[in-house]
């Protein structure tokens, strides 16, 4: 949620908060705007829409300072338009401030200060607390950073802040509690992000704010790092493990695309130093640093949301299938506020892309009361979750930038995959030769994903077909029901469309109610334990004139005969295939977004990282 981008130093700033905002705008993209601070001088430039429109309106502006922030805005409190764009401004003009996060108790503070005389021009609640600090400041008699560290301590919710006062023009404080906040180093300039995309061009030298923490970053190359409680920090610098190129979209026309086609890449780097299949080894750090405590565990408990959630109902079938651990998948926006039973004899796995979702960190607080194991699985070094959990595992996918989940989706099922594979030999629950003939297909399926992505152009075909549906019913079963909830997914999200996912023995409990000779149907039919269920399935679509699309194993001559449409996937162990099936599934949701005319990479009213509840 929102896009945070800063820079203090020798250069001019304008450019890098510009190609900044670029980097992070999958985070938002209701508004963007900028704070520009030379000597007394604060500009403030902002406007309703994307990056593009802020740069073009900026091209006639005074933009010459080397002190600026910048921000990229996904709505929250009030509607996206000018006004509540950020930065926002203190009542004497002195103060300026980006947001991301959300202030619960503003409207207390709110009412506080209107009693003080203070006016307020936005619906945001991040206004509020920028009147907070300069009420602060003014009453106290303190210096910025003292007065954004005893204002943060009135505050409820969750937030990344950047501050600047031009009382005091050659600094920017900064904090963070529950958004995400990284400082780069350079040579005697820094720069803050939301994550470290806008930095890497710059310096590869970053520190990863903690929670309540406030740092403050000078012109003459000098930084703090301090609690909110006012004490000084020994902050740790990390070297990012990333290149430029890994951002840019590399010859494709969207990110979404790009993805979708390294997953073969990424499935294998997902892999590396992990497995070892001619020897029979599977080597997960964090499983085993604690795979005593995980092998008798009572039960595992993933909670995730969104996609990450889809990924972890698949390790649900992997982990009660494969290792006959007792296993539940929660949503972690549920989980936290249902009074859970939770014991120290319980795993709790937190499945994430970004390692910063507000309610996957708020179920693993609560997991950590109660005195559970906690597990993370995400792919974003340094992030939250890799920070508070017991011990965990990074997907190594690389920069995720189109804000529906792909390869991100894969990386995760790849590493499910292998804990349950990991303690399913260790406990002794499958065969020696079933563990091997898994761990050889595993070691294959980046080559079957290269062979499944051939596909691309038939799949094209189907969406031109299919483009101006209304609705679509994904069927699924077994391990590959939940790849038809993902499938609806990515439709809903990139094309919106609606779309339903299945069950496909459920169909027949309402959902076949809605079709007929418009209706698309995908069922997923490569599973050899239920295929006569699933042709069952297509028959009784087919008698009601439904169009089905059929994924199916190759060579499978029956169903094919049977649909409209098919895509085979080469012949893979039933518990890998969620690993292939899903790429036809993604590729045929981009294909239809785009040819609606659809901004795939950033689709409205969504963003990447939901860092506020």
């Amino acid at each position: 949620m929102c896009g945070i981008v800063a820079y203090v130093g020798a250069k001019k700033a304008y450019p890098i908060l510009i190609k900044g905002l670029q980097r992070l705008e999958y985070r938002g993209y209701d508004s963007a705007g900028i704070a520009l601070l030379e000597n007394d001088k604060l500009n403030i430039y902002k406007r309703q829409g994307k990056v593009k429109d802020l740069e073009k309106y900026t091209k006639d502006k005074d933009i010459s300072a080397t002190i600026g922030m910048g921000h990229t805005r996904w709505a929250t409190h009030g509607e996206p338009n000018h006004t509540n764009a950020h930065p926002h401004v203190s009542g004497n003009g002195n103060i300026a401030l980006i947001h991301n996060g959300i202030i619960e108790n503003y409207e207390a503070i709110k009412y506080a200060l209107s009693k003080k005389g203070h006016q307020f021009e936005s619906e945001t609640d991040t206004e509020i607390l920028t009147h907070l600090i300069e009420e602060i400041q003014y009453k106290e008699a303190v210096s910025i950073e003292e007065a954004v560290r005893l204002a943060l301590g009135q505050v409820v919710g969750a937030y990344a802040i950047v501050v600047i006062d031009k009382t005091a023009p050659n600094k920017i404080i900064a904090a963070r509690k529950g958004s995400p906040l990284v400082l780069g180093l350079g040579e005697n300039e820094f720069f803050l992000a939301s994550d470290a995309s806008p930095i890497i061009e710059y310096t590869k030298n970053v520190i990863y704010i903690n929670d309540e923490e406030l740092v403050s970053i000078s012109t003459d190359g000098s930084f703090t790092i301090k609690t909110i409680d006012n004490e000084i920090q020994t902050p740790f610098i990390q070297k990012l493990d990333m290149e430029i190129e890994m951002i840019e979209k590399g010859g494709y026309e969207h990110y979404m695309l790009k993805e979708i086609h390294q997953q073969s890449t990424t499935i294998a780097d997902a892999m590396r130093g992990r497995l070892n299949a001619k020897q029979g080894i599977i080597t997960l750090g964090g499983i085993n640093e604690f795979e005593n405590r995980i092998r008798n565990a009572d039960r595992l408990i993933i909670v995730a949301c969104g996609t990450s959630w889809i990924a972890g109902s698949i390790g649900e079938y992997l982990f009660e299938d494969l290792a006959r651990i007792p296993t539940e998948v929660e949503y972690a926006s549920e989980f936290r506020y249902r009074n859970p039973i939770i014991s120290n004899k319980d795993i709790v796995i937190a499945i994430s892309q970004s390692g910063e979702t507000a309610d996957t960190l708020a179920a693993l607080e609560l997991a950590r009361e109660k005195d559970a194991l906690t597990y993370g699985l995400c792919n974003v070094v340094g992030s939250s979750i890799a920070r508070v959990t017991n011990a965990g595992s990074y997907i190594h996918a690389g920069p995720e930038i189109g804000v529906a989940s792909t390869k991100a989706f894969t990386g995760q099922l790849t590493l499910l995959i292998l804990m349950a594979l990991q303690l399913a030999y260790r406990k002794g629950t499958i065969s020696a030769s079933y563990y091997f003939q898994l761990l050889n297909e595993l070691e294959n399926i980046p080559q079957k994903v290269t062979k499944v992505l051939g596909n691309d152009s038939k799949i094209r075909y189907i969406a031109n077909l299919w483009k101006d549906s209304s609705n679509a019913l994904y069927l699924g079963r077994g391990y590959n029901f939940p790849i038809a909830l993902e499938g609806a997914l990515k439709l809903k999200e990139i094309s919106y469309i609606h779309a339903e996912g299945y069950p496909a023995a459920e169909m027949k409990h309402g959902p076949i109610a809605l079709i007929d000779e418009n209706m698309p149907v995908i069922i997923i039919a490569t599973n050899d334990s239920v295929r006569e269920k699933l042709i069952s399935n297509i028959q009784e679509v087919k008698a009601r004139k439904g169009k089905v699309l059929a994924i199916i194993n190759e060579g499978d001559t029956q169903i094919q005969k049977m649909v409209d449409h098919y895509v085979e996937l080469p012949p893979t162990a039933e518990p890998l295939t969620p690993l292939l099936s899903v790429i036809p599934l993604q590729l045929l949701a981009y294909h239809i977004a785009v040819l609606r005319g659809c901004n795939v990479d950033q689709p409205r009213n969504l963003a990447k990282s939901v860092t506020v509840e």
